[in-house]
């Protein structure tokens, strides 16, 4: 099999709803018991070694009070560490604002003007 895919959305599912246990400092039997399924396979699909239904999730996602777009969203967001990234950017004349107002960046963070950030294809 060739793994050049990785990491299947099964995996990243799997740990962001293990995230999400951890975040409310429960345990694989709570959940597992709320959503109706052995610890096991809870286990199992927190891992990504199984591909959970739409069911299963379902079940998962309501033991946990959380829904589908957000782990969606988490789970995008975990893929996207680490990958390339190239900014394009137009000349630095934007405004600077001062330190403390809402729209200011972090010493060294903030972008030199107005850009757009794209990710790399592979």
């Amino acid at each position: 099999m060739d793994r050049h895919l990785d990491p299947l959305l099964r995996e990243l599912m799997g740990a962001e709803l293990r995230a999400e246990r951890h975040r409310q400092r429960r345990t694989l039997a709570e959940v597992a018991a709320a959503a109706g399924l052995s610890m096991q396979h809870l286990s199992d699909v927190e891992r990504g070694r199984k591909d959970p239904s739409s069911e299963l999730l379902a079940a998962i996602l309501g033991a946990l009070g959380i829904d589908l777009p957000l782990l969606l969203l988490r789970a995008a967001d975990g893929a996207l560490v680490g990958a390339p990234v190239l900014e394009l950017r137009s000349t630095p004349s934007a405004p600077t604002l001062a330190p403390g107002h809402p729209g200011t960046h972090p010493a060294g963070m903030r972008p030199e003007g107005p850009g757009v950030r794209l990710l790399a294809a592979a």
